[in-house]
């Protein structure tokens, strides 16, 4: 929008907590890294005062779906699982004028998994809705870190781990972070399914 590149939409962040947390951000610039801190000086605006809305109360939240101009809606949810999310998705996800911008990891057996995957139909509110809505998903902006970034975490920690457990993302990628954590001395390793139960040493 800065370089006239996109017209000028209203953007509203419906989240307290990213909202609170901004409000950290903005009161202590001197925590910023070097390029932010640069950012900052040439533009001021880097929390986007100008264009950005931030949506507190339950009833400006409510009022974003009776918007019928172009707007942008950013609602904070992991997997699209829990809060205002979830109502922006049941008013849009049938409109196909509407995209879906997902950022990052989406679990299984999830609605934001469901959404990655363009599946037909979703239920939200034990309603069936048609997904008519474009989805993108960018994977750039997932704050995990990759299977390198996780070696180098947990190398040092080889010569005093008696076993690791690993529980988070899908099970290829989990069976190939196992692998490689054997081949560099991890003796025990397990994968546990839901409601396993895992005796530690």
């Amino acid at each position: 929008m800065q370089a006239g590149k996109l017209p000028d939409l209203p953007i509203f962040v419906d989240s307290p907590l990213a909202t609170n947390a901004t409000d950290v951000f903005r009161r202590h610039p001197e925590c910023f890294d070097q390029e932010t801190a640069a950012l900052l000086q040439k533009d001021p605006d880097v929390f986007g005062q100008r264009r950005v809305h931030y949506v507190q109360s339950v009833e400006e939240s409510k009022k974003l779906n009776q918007r019928t101009e172009p707007c942008v809606i950013i609602a904070a949810s992991g997997m699209c699982e829990n809060g205002r999310i979830l109502h922006h998705l049941k008013n849009r996800v049938e409109d196909p004028r509407t995209t879906i911008a997902i950022a990052g990891f989406q679990a299984p057996n999830t609605l934001g998994r469901r959404l990655v995957e363009r599946q037909a139909e979703i239920r939200i509110f034990n309603q069936t809705l048609k997904l008519r809505a474009e989805v993108v998903t960018m994977n750039g902006f997932s704050s995990h870190a990759d299977h390198l970034e996780l070696m180098a975490a947990l190398l040092p920690l080889v010569p005093k781990t008696k076993q690791v457990c690993l529980v988070h993302g899908d099970l290829e990628p989990a069976e190939a972070l196992a692998k490689d954590m054997h081949g560099h001395g991890f003796a025990q390793i397990a994968i546990p399914e839901r409601g396993q139960t895992i005796n530690l040493p």
